[in-house]
């Protein structure tokens, strides 16, 4: 039966996949661990890289899951009918297990049947890779389709631009894809008319991915010891697409957080294009910002990375909520209505509402704050003009140092009788995108993708610094994220405070003894419970299934994780504190190094 809200198509998807023998699996967190190459999971397949690349996975060889997405290349498209940059994606994994010739059938099988999709056998189109140096055309996946009836002429091959999907990094596993559309009603836009056309006629709805290959850091492919399926359809679109709306905000997904803007503000979804995007904004990043802050792992707002991102998108909510009316304090109103909504399938936004509300209500005050600061810098700006032009430098400088948005320089100016050189404002804006864009790759010029020995060595180590520090400092210290790169480890962790010298020290004293007693690190595949029951510490809301690995070194550390890690705590030589500092309220944070680099 043709799921017609987002709660039976999470429900219909598993189930499908459930009776083709694969384990349901927890969303992961959206913040990745120890993987410096993204700021966030932006697809189902990430948190599996290490299963992807050949680790035994405790669940199995077939899993499928919904998992939680971010991705924020598009921030500035958010307004439109389909841009979003939370999402939630519906997914389903071959490690080693089927290929092609199964996977393709059974999507098919979903799409079509009755009993799922039902969707239109002729409004199907597909597209598969064409070939090129790396890998030869996907015939194979070609055939697959027209064994299900598929006519030629809505099989479209493409290049790698098209049908090529990952690694989700810089490096890691990746392949060629096949692609499903729904053919809409526009009219072709030439003859050569295909998916690869932005005219819109063909809508994506899932992806079968076909990794066969791991890209190393030297942009090189290598074939996998073991090919894995990896598939994506996203939540938004396709019951979008299933119950005929024009908008991804049109569907029972947002129903609830439009009624509390319209509530708020007095104001109705629609009434304008004007306030048609401002709902569309504030009810996007409002949603994506409640489960930033919502997770597990979840980051505060700041100045750097992740945090950064996430006071973007709490800034610009509030920004466009103003031009809405919406009274002070709303973010917490519309986050309220989200944790509601989606607290059966993500109950981690429950157990951390507390801190949603909090940094929301400090983030809005925050913003308040700037936005006064702002104001009087505009005043000193205009005072010393010579003209009737604000210079595009200036107007940047009061974007990139109090984060005062350019539509607000705009539309003061305007009331004061200025202008803005906006050429000179862009020239400025594009030259910080290039410096951003070279400091990340710069940043995140490695990872945990590459499985690499030193990256296993340094992800050991951040098991030895979390027990030390809960000996230290006590129990309730808890990890809140981390980050490796070739050179280093970052941890983040709860504490209140500033630690000391002499606490500092002794950390560091603990996880030298544990190097140095050179303790086998040995992996037990259990449940929860017994995990629990044996002292394990993780996030144990963050499983995958009803079994999780738990490693243990020696009678130091005992905690669930899914690697990859050194064989011995003596391959890490020596473990070097450099910085202790804070990350966010009520978060430290510790960047050391080990090995060789320790005694540099």
């Amino acid at each position: 039966m043709k799921p017609t809200t987002s709660a039976e198509l999470r429900s219909l998807f598993l189930k499908f996949f459930q009776d083709k023998g694969h384990a349901v699996i927890s969303s992961a967190s959206l913040i990745p661990e120890n993987d410096p190459t993204v700021l966030f999971t932006t697809a189902g397949m990430h948190p599996l890289v290490p299963y992807l690349l050949g680790a035994k996975h405790p669940a199995g060889t077939r899993l499928t899951d919904v998992q939680k997405c971010v991705r924020t290349g598009d921030i500035d498209d958010v307004g439109d009918f389909s841009h979003l940059t939370f999402f939630e994606m519906l997914g389903n994994w071959s490690l080693g297990d089927y290929f092609k010739k199964e996977m393709i059938p059974w999507s098919w099988e979903f799409l079509t049947s009755p009993e799922y999709l039902g969707l239109p056998k002729e409004r199907l189109a597909f597209s598969v890779f064409a070939g090129d140096a790396d890998c030869p055309r996907d015939e194979e996946s070609a055939q697959q389709w027209r064994d299900c009836g598929v006519p030629d002429e809505r099989i479209f091959f493409l290049p790698k631009e098209n049908n090529w999907w990952g690694p989700a990094g810089l490096t890691g596993p990746c392949g060629p894809d096949s692609e499903m559309f729904i053919i809409t009603d526009k009219e072709p836009c030439g003859p050569d008319c295909s998916p690869a056309c932005s005219c819109d006629r063909y809508l994506e709805i899932w992806n079968d991915v076909f990794m066969q290959y791991n890209k190393k850091q030297d942009g090189t492919l290598e074939p996998l010891a073991h090919k894995n399926v990896d598939t994506g359809m996203g939540l938004e679109r396709t019951i979008c697409v299933l119950t005929g709306k024009k908008s991804v905000y049109e569907t029972d997904l947002f129903e609830h957080i439009l009624g509390k803007i319209a509530e708020l503000s007095g104001k109705q979804y629609g009434d304008s294009p004007e306030v048609t995007k401002a709902f569309r904004i504030v009810a996007d990043h409002m949603r994506t910002s409640t489960f930033i802050l919502g997770d597990d792992h979840g980051v505060s707002p700041s100045n750097v990375g992740q945090g950064y991102v996430l006071r973007r998108l709490i800034r610009r909510a509030v920004r466009y909520g103003m031009e809405l009316g919406l009274p002070e304090g709303f973010t917490g109103e519309i986050a309220k209505v989200i944790v509601a909504q989606y607290q059966a399938v993500y109950p981690e936004l429950t157990r951390n509402s507390a801190f949603v509300l909090e940094q929301l209500a400090l983030e809005e005050s925050r913003f308040d704050k700037t936005l006064k600061q702002g104001n009087h810098e505009f005043e000193k700006i205009t005072s010393r003009l010579e003209g009737r032009e604000i210079d595009g430098e200036s107007a940047f400088h009061l974007y990139d140092t109090y984060g005062f948005p350019v539509e607000m320089t705009l539309e003061l100016a305007k009331e004061k009788g200025f202008t803005v050189d906006m050429a000179g404002y862009e020239a400025c804006f594009k030259k910080h995108q290039e410096n951003s864009h070279a400091g990340a790759d710069a940043i995140f010029k490695g990872g945990l993708a590459d499985h690499s020995e030193q990256t296993a060595r340094l992800h050991t180590a951040t098991h030895l610094l979390h027990a030390a520090l809960r000996k230290v400092l006590g129990p309730e210290v808890a990890q809140k994220g981390s980050n490796i790169t070739a050179e280093r480890l970052r941890f983040d962790f709860s504490f209140g405070r500033k630690m000391t010298k002499e606490e500092l020290t002794e950390v560091e004293r603990l996880v030298n003894e544990s190097i140095a007693a050179a303790a086998p690190v040995t992996c037990t595949e259990t449940t929860v419970a017994e995990a629990k029951a044996q002292g394990a510490i993780g996030l144990f809301e963050s499983k995958y299934g009803e079994k999780v690995k738990m490693y243990t070194m020696g009678d130091f550390s005992k905690e669930i994780c899914g690697g990859p890690h050194a064989e011995n705590t003596a391959e890490l030589i020596s473990f070097t504190i450099q910085k202790e500092e804070s990350s966010s309220a009520g978060v430290r944070r510790i960047k050391a190094v080990i090995g060789a680099k320790a005694d540099a």
